[in-house]
């Protein structure tokens, strides 16, 4: 799979390192827009035609564009988990609401002095705010975005912090709104009727410095993503518009309140066109990623089934001379055992068990080749039921020994029943067989659970094992113990955990040497 899909952190917009293609990209649009406003500068003050309808149907094209941009941000956060990108994602949808807020209140266009209660100065006031507040949390975005890069995530559901987000993104753009409506009387006279007064300058001034020093953060925030990169390119587009309409111009309708306009729009589209090319990009190495695993998989099939072939053909041709050994050994020491002194007993008796193991080793070979070739049969399993009927299975062949067994509560998990059974099987019975010389032995079964994880636990008070070699535990024929200590084959801890990982969880143990043996794994509900 492509290292962007299957990687640790997904390759976005916002973790993407920018290259240099994208940086001549960013810098070519920087240096077109450079070159229209030298252009425009010159005529901002130049009196154009009133055009009313142009207000609304900019707000449209804008309140889409950051709408859209924002719910892709949005997108992104609940994968990485930054709070810089919650920060800016909520900075979109800020701009999107303050949008529709200045459109409403502009005289003229829903009413001759605007709705919601709107004066002489309000549109312009609301004008103030949603320019000073977009910089503002660019600026928190880039303050925050190496917290990101050291995934210091926030806890808890993303939903319930892109909720809170928004909410709290509603709260201060009506409370803007109502200051700029009903308490414009506390605020000053920026506007004189269409013409920006001496002071309005002043005012439009600090707000143009705010998107020059976003503009600074962003690039002194080192190393730069492509996300970064176009967010300067957006407030570069923010200081031409706010220059243009709100600096070199005379007022309203000008070119200058035209063009900056037009700058303002160009700046919305420019992290969403980045963010729709991202998105088509992926989903087309998605489904070409699609396409190879469904070819690796038809490929993996056939040569799983010639393996499967090949195993029962070996396993047979193994099997017919350990039955002719383990048979004729059987007839030797029937018949003739009595002719044999106490060595030759001990030898055909030797002869006997290693027949058995092998063929043992055998049957555990086979039951780890097919592990994976199966799909898994995922049913809700009583775990303590389950427990009862294995332990029960496995005391009836220690009838001799005293076992005590502890099970705790353990509840409902989705598993597949068979092979939840085989990882049980294979956990008690090397609890049981490894406190053969404890008395009593115990046994403990129990769960807790951490975060959104239960943790499920099989201890015993046996031999336990050296901490030293415990990444050699779930090997293939590894063994931390002789065998003439503890008979088997090496091979049940490694079904055991490849059983576990088909079940999405993990296993690990913990142990000290003739102190006892802990082994915990998790299970993840498999669709």
């Amino acid at each position: 799979m492509a290292h962007e899909l299957n990687g640790e952190r997904p390759v976005f917009l916002s973790t993407l390192p920018a290259g240099r293609r994208e940086r001549r990209l960013a810098a070519s649009v920087v240096l077109v827009s450079v070159a229209v406003f030298l252009a425009a500068a010159p005529f901002a003050k130049l009196q154009l035609a009133p055009v009313p309808a142009f207000i609304p149907s900019l707000a449209t094209a804008l309140v889409i564009n950051d709408l859209i941009t924002a719910v892709l941000l949005f997108g992104q956060f609940v994968f990485l988990r930054s709070r810089a990108l919650l920060v800016v994602a909520c900075g979109y949808l800020f701009t999107a609401f303050m949008t529709v807020a200045h459109a409403l209140t502009f005289p003229g266009v829903f009413a001759p002095t605007g709705l919601l209660g709107a004066g002489q100065q309000s549109t312009a006031w609301l004008y103030i705010f949603w320019h000073a507040g977009f910089p503002l949390l660019v600026v928190a975005y880039a303050l925050l975005k190496d917290e990101g890069r050291k995934m210091n995530l926030p806890r808890g559901p993303a939903g319930v912090a892109i909720l809170a987000g928004v909410a709290a993104v509603l709260v201060v753009v009506c409370a803007l709104t109502l200051f700029a409506t009903a308490g414009q009387e506390a605020l000053p006279a920026v506007m004189q009727g269409n013409r920006i007064a001496p002071q309005g300058y002043v005012v439009l001034a600090s707000v143009w410095v705010l998107s020059l020093l976003a503009l600074v953060v962003l690039w002194r925030r080192r190393p730069h993503t492509v996300l970064d990169l176009w967010l300067m390119v957006v407030m570069c587009a923010w200081v031409f518009d706010i220059a243009l309409s709100a600096g070199l111009n005379a007022g309203r309708y000008d070119l200058g309140f035209y063009a900056g306009r037009i700058y303002g729009l160009l700046a919305a589209s420019f992290v969403l066109l980045m963010l729709l090319l991202e998105n088509s990009f992926l989903y087309a190495r998605l489904v070409e990623t699609h396409e190879s695993e469904r070819r690796k998989g038809a490929e993996l099939a056939a040569a799983n089934q010639e393996l499967e072939a090949f195993c029962y053909s070996v396993s047979h041709d193994l099997r017919a001379p350990l039955r002719a050994v383990d048979g004729f050994s059987g007839i030797l020491e029937e018949d003739h055992a009595g002719q044999l002194d106490a060595e030759g007993r001990g030898l055909l008796a030797r002869i006997r068990a290693s027949g058995r193991r092998m063929e043992r080793l055998i049957d555990d070979l086979l039951a780890f080749s097919r592990l994976g070739r199966q799909p898994l049969s995922v049913h809700p399993v009583q775990l303590d039921d389950l427990v009862r009927q294995t332990i029960d299975e496995l005391r009836a062949g220690h009838d001799d020994r005293k076992i005590e067994f502890a099970v705790g509560k353990l509840g409902i998990v989705q598993a597949d029943p068979a092979l939840l059974q085989q990882v049980l099987v294979n956990l008690l019975g090397n609890a049981i067989k490894f406190t053969r010389d404890q008395n009593p032995a115990v046994v403990e079964i129990g769960c807790r659970v951490e975060g959104n994880a239960t943790i499920y636990c099989v201890k015993d008070n046996g031999a336990g094992f050296d901490m030293r070699y415990a990444d050699r535990l779930f090997g293939v024929f590894q063994r931390l113990h002789r065998t003439e200590e503890y008979e088997g084959t090496g091979v049940g801890l490694a079904i055991v955990q490849r059983i576990v990982i088909r079940h999405g969880g993990r296993i690990w143990a913990e142990g000290a040497v003739d102190r006892g043996a802990a082994f915990y794994f998790t299970l993840k509900e498999v669709a």
